[in-house]
C-alpha cells in the first residue's frame, strides 16, 4: 500500500528539512523510491510585481494574481503531482501548510488506496522566529506565529502535532512513530 506522509506546520517549523530527511530515511528502510513535493516550489513559480496593492497600472487593470488564486493553483499542483507519483506506485512525502485542505489530501489518499500520515510540526515561538531570521525571511515572522497558534488550536490537528524545538531532523525521525499520525478515511 503506498504512503502519503504530509508534513504541515507554520513557516520556520522545519517542514522542508524534515520532508527531505524523512524521504531519505524511507528509501533506506523500504528500498523504494520516494517522491518529495515541496509546496513552496509551486508558490515560487509566481513572479509578481513588488507593489502588490496596486491593481491598476497606467489606468489599466493589472493581471495581478490574488492570494486565493495562488493558493488554489498551488494545491491543484500538489494534488496532481502526488496523484501522478502514486500512480507510479511511489510513496509521497509532501510539505506545505494545511489550513483547510486536509479533506483534499484525505480524498487523494482514499482514491489511491494509500495510507495517509499527517504530521503538524511546531516549535517554540522564539525558535521559529530565529529560524526565519536566519534564512533572511523576516517579513514572514508575523504570519508564522499566527499559523503556529491557528494550527495548534485546530481540532483536526490534535494528536498530529510534533514539537521539534531544539531538535534536528534525525531526532524527529527517531521519535516519530508513523502509526501515531495515521489519518483514517472511509
Amino acid at each position: 500500500m503506498p504512503k502519503i506522509i504530509f508534513i504541515s506546520g507554520p513557516c520556520g517549523s522545519g517542514k522542508s528539512t524534515l520532508a527531505d530527511a524523512y524521504a531519505r530515511y524511507l528509501v533506506e528502510q523500504d528500498h523504494k523510491t520516494v517522491y518529495v513535493i515541496h509546496g513552496d516550489d509551486f508558490h515560487r513559480g509566481f513572479v509578481e510585481p513588488e507593489e502588490k496593492g496596486d491593481f491598476f497600472v497606467d489606468g489599466q487593470a493589472s493581471n495581478q494574481v490574488l492570494w486565493d488564486d495562488i493558493l488554489r493553483f498551488n494545491w491543484d499542483c500538489i494534488i496532481a503531482t502526488a496523484q501522478r507519483a502514486l500512480q507510479d506506485h511511489l510513496d509521497v512525502v509532501i510539505d506545505y501548510v494545511i489550513e483547510d485542505e486536509l479533506v483534499r489530501v484525505r480524498e487523494l489518499a482514499e482514491k489511491n488506496q494509500a495510507s495517509l500520515y499527517y504530521i503538524v510540526l511546531t516549535a517554540d515561538a522564539d525558535e521559529i522566529e530565529q529560524r526565519i531570521r536566519k534564512r533572511g525571511d523576516v517579513d514572514m515572522i508575523g504570519r508564522a506565529l499566527f499559523l503556529k497558534k491557528k494550527l495548534e488550536a485546530m481540532p483536526e490537528n490534535q494528536g498530529h502535532i510534533y514539537n521539534n524545538t531544539g531538535k534536528k531532523a534525525e531526532d524527529a525521525i527517531r521519535e516519530i512513530m508513523l502509526e501515531q499520525y495515521v489519518v483514517l478515511y472511509d
